[in-house]
């Protein structure tokens, strides 16, 4: 076989799964970033959660990315036959510990018992955010099981009011606040009507490259070569465990960042990583 075919046939196995968990991929809204213009008496504000974006159809639940979450069954029969978008979670702080169990292609009982489904969204209903958050508070109370919660919505006055919850989140241990504007009709993309406030901003981008590492990390990875959305290329270097730089994300995965502001390239300040996005 030449080295041309076996090239093409490599490549080919690699796009072939990728293009299939992108075809899967469930249509949600995404968050925008909140700025201090905004009327924040018109939104409905909760915890941001540590957690792994998980969404229902009905029948499967999937990551955000469109894979399959091996669930044990009484854990997803308890579900109602309808759309749910939320979060698995199992406490503040305890992120690394909950992707090891929501991962596992058998899933263990005793560990799938410390996981919760928060809820925050109920995909393609009718009405209002407000309305939906009610409707949310209504189905956990009519299917009462243990792990299945919403997550508490609630208003502020003004943005002395927010600034002063988030601040208190924050020194908890939470990771910021979300906003969700409480006349907004269901809708999925990217938008304005859902903005999360953190200490910290974050973004994803494309592994396309590794650069390895010199001085005390010669031998391992010293950044990852990173592809934005908007198709800016960056280098990040920090933020890495000694396993995660011995075992780098590969190329083809979609990385998670944080950043304090952009550059007047566009290019994120301070970037650290953070983890890789749950397929």
């Amino acid at each position: 076989m030449s080295r041309l075919l076996q090239a093409l046939l490599l490549g080919l196995t690699f796009f072939l799964p990728s293009f299939s968990v992108l075809a899967e991929a469930p249509a949600i809204l995404l968050a925008g970033m909140y700025q201090e213009q905004v009327d924040v008496s018109r939104y409905l504000v909760s915890e941001k959660l540590d957690g792994v974006r998980a969404v229902w159809d009905g029948q499967v639940l999937r990551f955000r990315g469109g894979k399959n979450i091996n669930a044990p069954r009484w854990f997803l029969a308890a579900l109602p036959k309808q759309s749910l978008d939320g979060e698995l979670w199992i406490g503040r702080g305890s992120f690394d510990r909950l992707s090891g169990i929501v991962r596992r292609e058998t899933p263990v009982d005793a560990e799938w018992h410390e996981v919760r489904y928060m809820l925050f969204e109920l995909p393609g209903a009718p009405g209002t955010f407000n309305d939906r958050a009610e409707q949310i508070r209504q189905l956990v109370r009519q299917v009462n099981v243990p792990w299945l919660s919403e997550i508490e919505q609630f208003r502020v006055v003004d943005r002395s009011s927010l600034q002063k919850r988030f601040a208190e989140i924050v020194r908890a241990g939470g990771e910021g606040l979300m906003l969700h504007r409480a006349d907004a009709l269901y809708q999925i993309g990217r938008s304005d009507v859902l903005l999360k406030m953190k200490p910290l901003q974050d973004a994803e981008a494309l592994v396309i490259g590794h650069q390895a590492g010199k001085g005390k990390y010669a031998g391992a990875l010293g950044a990852l070569r990173l592809r934005t959305p908007e198709g800016q290329v960056f280098l990040l270097g920090s933020g890495f465990s000694d396993t995660q730089r011995n075992n780098p994300p590969a190329i083809g995965t979609t990385v998670t960042y944080r950043y304090r502001d952009l550059t007047s390239k566009g290019l994120p300040r301070f970037a650290s990583f953070l983890r890789v996005r749950e397929e």
